[in-house]
């Protein structure tokens, strides 16, 4: 499994964006950037996010981010157990209260959580 990066492949700052246009639950997406030596995409600022957004919108799908609910609900970190630094919550997110401990990313780039068993589009960052 190559990822391809023909229009696939975004850079910002020293982050690298690339998504090989497939959808998957979290576990697999993120297999799938750590195989490749990257991680799920994270966004750290709003330019990141929005690299990550225009993903969303060129595969019109949604994306899951590097973030995971905490032990304690509604309390996200990210992927590597550090606090959230940057957030873009759709209004009256998150409200999973634990039920709901992955994020996704709508193709406005506001985020919402989410079961981790849905197929979101695969974007990992490197």
């Amino acid at each position: 499994s190559v990822l391809a990066l023909n229009g696939k492949i975004r850079k910002v700052g020293n982050k690298i964006f690339a998504s090989n246009g497939k959808k998957a639950d979290f576990a697999s997406a993120l297999r799938t950037c750590e195989e490749f030596g990257g991680t799920l995409a994270t966004p750290m600022n709003e330019e990141e996010n929005k690299a990550i957004m225009d993903f969303a919108k060129q595969y019109n799908q949604y994306v899951f981010l590097g973030i995971r609910e905490g032990d304690t609900p509604g309390q996200f970190k990210y992927i590597n157990g550090m606090p959230l630094t940057y957030s873009n919550w759709y209004q009256h997110q998150p409200d999973g209260k634990g039920k709901e401990k992955c994020v996704e990313m709508y193709t406005v780039g506001t985020w919402n959580d989410r079961n981790c068993k849905v197929q979101r589009l695969t974007v990992c960052e490197f």
